[in-house]
């Protein structure tokens, strides 16, 4: 069974530091673009990056943007995302997406993870 599973977040204090990890697990046999998205309680999802297979990166949400920094490790099937000088603004759940081709299908299909709590407060 194909899955994605976040780990990583926690509670820091503002200006703190966390890094998010997701890993694609199961019969995979091959991944393309993979996203983190977070949503803040009352608010829209918010697409922060995307990385695809070669390993570039679309451009970052202004919101994050030089303070995020995404990258993925394709023999690891894991997407990271490094969080520096976060705010209390950045508090929500992050959630990583990827486009997989699982071998059970060989359809790609968008897969999501569970999520993860970051909350920044002092």
């Amino acid at each position: 069974q194909v899955q994605l599973v976040e780990s990583g977040g926690g509670l820091v204090q503002p200006g703190g530091s966390l890094r998010l990890s997701c890993a694609a697990s199961g019969r995979i046999f091959s991944i393309n673009a993979m996203r983190w998205y977070r949503q803040a309680p009352g608010k829209q999802r918010e697409e922060l990056v995307a990385v695809i297979s070669s390993g570039g990166s679309t451009n970052y949400a202004d919101s994050v943007k030089g303070r995020f920094t995404i990258s993925r490790d394709n023999a690891k099937n894991t997407v990271y995302l490094q969080m520096n000088s976060l705010k209390p603004d950045d508090t929500a759940v992050y959630r990583c997406n990827a486009e997989l081709l699982p071998r059970a299908t060989m359809k790609w299909t968008d897969y999501w993870g569970q999520g993860t709590q970051v909350t920044v407060s002092s």
